[in-house]
């Protein structure tokens, strides 16, 4: 297990192992779909999708664009649209750009100190 937590120290470890599990249960949903079929009426989709919800929090930590996967999937036939794999591909779109963001900020704040004496 401690193998595991320092796989996973990284976020880009974080996410690529959340992407993972997100390609892996919307496959296992689109292969099994007549298990999963009655939408809101099929306790074992719902328990996958709590524990998937669960899982890529604990990965992720919590973002908005779980909730919609979560509630689509009440949806009978929804299960088709791979849910998972596009909320953690755009919670991974925004934190590539505010990370890309803030390595801006940072390079441009970042003054010699000799010119910082400049400054009165």
């Amino acid at each position: 297990m401690a193998f595991l937590e320092r796989s996973l120290d990284s976020p880009k470890s974080r996410f690529r192992a959340a992407l993972v599990l997100a390609v892996i249960a919307d496959a296992a949903q689109m292969i099994a779909f007549p298990l999963f079929a009655e939408g809101a009426l099929s306790p074992a989709d719902d328990i996958f999708d709590f524990l998937m919800a669960l899982v890529l929090t604990g990965l992720l930590g919590w973002h908005w664009e779980f909730t919609p996967s979560m509630v689509a999937k009440l949806i009978p036939g929804v299960d088709l649209v791979p849910f998972w794999t596009i909320a953690v591909a755009n919670v991974y779109r925004k934190w590539k750009r505010s990370d890309i963001t803030v390595e801006a900020v940072d390079h441009v704040d970042a003054v010699p100190p000799d010119r910082k004496l400049l400054k009165h």
